[in-house]
């Protein structure tokens, strides 16, 4: 594939480095054509030896070969990081003053921005409606994380981590349609925890890797997205607003707060269902007596309670509950399906080397009034476009109104 890495003139430029040999190194063939104010952060010789070809911010150089109009012609992906306010503006107003903002205009292929700039430039409202309106174009803009900025500033602006700006480009190249554009979605992802004493807990084997693959692919297909991630170890995914939580009752609570006014809402995380009765406010010591067997309590059913609130404003449109099962697979997938009011449960099954922290997995969603739909062996994030597939279906009954759009 040939990718335009555009580079405009913010200190994270820096990391676009690290971007480039991402994609290198995948077999891509990479063009960067920087801002005239990026190669006052990184100089021409860098991004031309990391990428093998040559590199001007000027549309007079070559003219001879009309880079200003081939470069877009050509490119089967642009993506923009960092993305300044600068370059934002002009790319929504259709300003064309170098070759970066010559190639936006001209490419024909998907867009990417990933912006990074300071709070108060992502906050400010011409900021906010010139992103509306790349992605009213088809853009895929990817909001900024949250972290340390330069000098001792810290907020909303970051530059999200190259390797999940990677990963969304990845999944725009997959060529799936954006068809979450204007959509909040909330995914919970990982394993909660029970704690019995302030070292000891209950807990499950779950990664997070399939949340986050859901996370993820909805950000490449143009969705708002809220991932409340129980006791994961992996990096944010880049454009995805991430809560932590432990327990199952914390994940209940950020969940439904993210809900209230989102359209769709995938329980990925795997949720403990039950909890010690009590918890020690001290380590429990071992001594020479047999311990105390362990009481248990349930804990709440969290995709029951929003199968309940479905469709009833301003509640989601569309839940999908995940099974993780070690045996009767789809009879027990049915089962929960019925019980628990979703419109979508995908089921697999786990056990050694299957579905828990492998890269890969295979599954079956269950449709409510439906036909199953199978998945064979593959990427997570092939099992999250196949999901992300069936909730588009049935997005199509509840159209975006404007004030969404």
């Amino acid at each position: 594939m040939r990718v335009v890495l555009g580079v405009s003139g913010g200190i994270a430029a820096y990391k676009a480095c690290e971007l480039l040999r991402l994609f290198t190194e995948s077999g891509h063939e990479v063009r960067v054509v920087p801002t005239r104010e990026a190669l006052r952060f990184v100089g021409e010789p860098t991004w031309a030896a990391l990428s093998g070809n040559p590199v001007t911010a000027e549309v007079w150089d070559d003219v001879h070969e009309v880079p200003h109009v081939r470069i877009g012609q050509r490119a089967d992906l642009v993506v923009v990081a960092p993305a300044t306010a600068d370059v934002l503006a002009k790319a929504a107003h259709g300003l064309a003053g170098d070759l970066l903002t010559n190639t936006l205009l001209t490419a024909r292929c998907p867009v990417v921005f990933a912006p990074a700039m300071h709070t108060e430039m992502w906050q400010h409202p011409a900021t906010r409606d010139n992103v509306a309106t790349l992605r009213s174009r088809g853009s895929v803009v990817i909001d900024p994380a949250v972290g340390r900025l330069t000098g001792a500033d810290s907020g909303p602006g970051r530059l999200p981590d190259p390797a999940e700006i990677f990963q969304v480009c990845l999944r725009v190249l997959a060529g799936r349609e954006r068809d979450l554009a204007g959509r909040r979605v909330v995914v919970s992802a990982g394993g909660t925890r029970e704690a019995l004493d302030p070292v000891r807990f209950l807990g499950n084997r779950s990664s997070g890797l399939q949340g986050y693959a859901l996370a993820r692919t909805a950000v490449a297909r143009g969705a708002q997205v809220t991932l409340v991630a129980a006791n994961v170890s992996l990096p944010d995914p880049a454009g995805a607003e991430v809560v932590r939580v432990e327990s199952a009752a914390e994940l209940r609570e950020a969940v439904l707060e993210a809900a209230s006014g989102a359209d769709v809402v995938v329980m990925a995380a795997a949720v403990a269902d039950f909890r010690p009765a009590e918890r020690h406010d001290s380590k429990i010591k071992k001594n020479d007596a047999e311990p105390e067997p362990i009481r248990l309590v349930k804990n709440p059913d969290i995709l029951a309670e929003l199968g309940t609130l479905r469709g009833v404003a301003p509640n989601p449109k569309v839940i999908v509950g995940f099974a993780a099962e070690t045996h009767d697979v789809l009879a027990n997938g049915q089962a929960k399906l019925a019980r628990k009011g979703c419109d979508l449960l995908v089921v697999n099954e786990v056990g050694p080397h299957l579905a828990f922290g492998t890269p890969d997995n295979a599954a079956t969603v269950l449709v409510a009034g439906g036909e199953p739909v199978e998945i064979p062996r593959g990427p997570k994030e092939d099992v999250a476009d196949v999901v992300w597939d069936q909730v588009a279906l049935r997005l199509l009954r509840h159209p975006l109104m404007p004030a969404d759009t």
